[in-house]
């Protein structure tokens, strides 16, 4: 029954945003062009429900073939707000999350849900612990109880609790206090850059091809 209405939540919700919101997505999508060659729209394979994998849409904010990923030397940079590979337009763009909007798309096909945990990359999916493979019980979220507990600047450890706490408590009640939060996180900024927890490919590299274990999310969350 909850599942059925907030399905149908979904569906009415991402329609109507993307009619609505139909001129503001036309607008930064010019701006996008205007400001950087390179494509509108980044897309991207995420672990979606059951870790099946879905192709993630996302307005484009970085330079057009930049690396996905940073050495360790510039972590300290990127974390300060400071990362090379964005673009003038997609540091706006970020700072005001417009950049996740096309998700609305995924949204209405069925691949995500406006609240949920946030879809991960399919290689972060090996360094998930057994207790908290649970996070893909449900479609995968826009937003969620991370992102307005902290959203970039926790670590990855940190949002798998906070992944988990959501499976567990998952009510409608709970999806309208979180879409209610994340309004406010999102018009004060809250969160965008900081000094973040162990990231995931730093914890990948520490378990030295060891399996990730349930006590090292626990120990995280002390």
């Amino acid at each position: 029954m909850r599942e059925g209405i907030k399905r149908l939540f979904d569906v009415i919700a991402s329609g109507a945003g993307l009619i609505v919101l139909a001129p503001l997505l036309l607008v930064v999508a010019v701006w996008i062009k205007l400001d950087s060659s390179g494509p509108v729209f980044f897309m991207q394979q995420r672990a979606g429900r059951g870790e099946r994998p879905f192709s993630i849409f996302k307005f484009r904010t970085m330079q057009h073939r930049a690396p996905e990923s940073i050495d360790q030397h510039q972590e300290q940079v990127v974390s300060a707000g400071h990362d090379p590979r964005i673009t003038r337009a997609g540091r706006v763009i970020r700072a005001t999350s417009l950049d996740e909007l096309p998700q609305l798309i995924n949204i209405f096909k069925g691949d995500m849900s406006v609240v949920g945990p946030r879809p991960v990359l399919m290689e972060q999916t090996e360094v998930v612990p057994p207790g908290y493979k649970k996070r893909f019980s449900v479609r995968p979220g826009l937003t969620g109880l991370a992102q307005v507990r902290g959203r970039r600047s926790l670590g990855w450890l940190e949002q798998l609790a906070h992944d988990a706490e959501y499976v567990e408590k998952q009510s409608l009640a709970l999806d309208l206090k979180i879409l209610l939060l994340t309004v406010k996180v999102v018009v004060m900024g809250s969160g965008i850059y900081g000094e973040p927890g162990l990231n995931w490919r730093t914890y990948r590299d520490r378990l030295n091809g060891q399996p990730p274990k349930d006590s090292d999310v626990e120990e995280a969350m002390r």
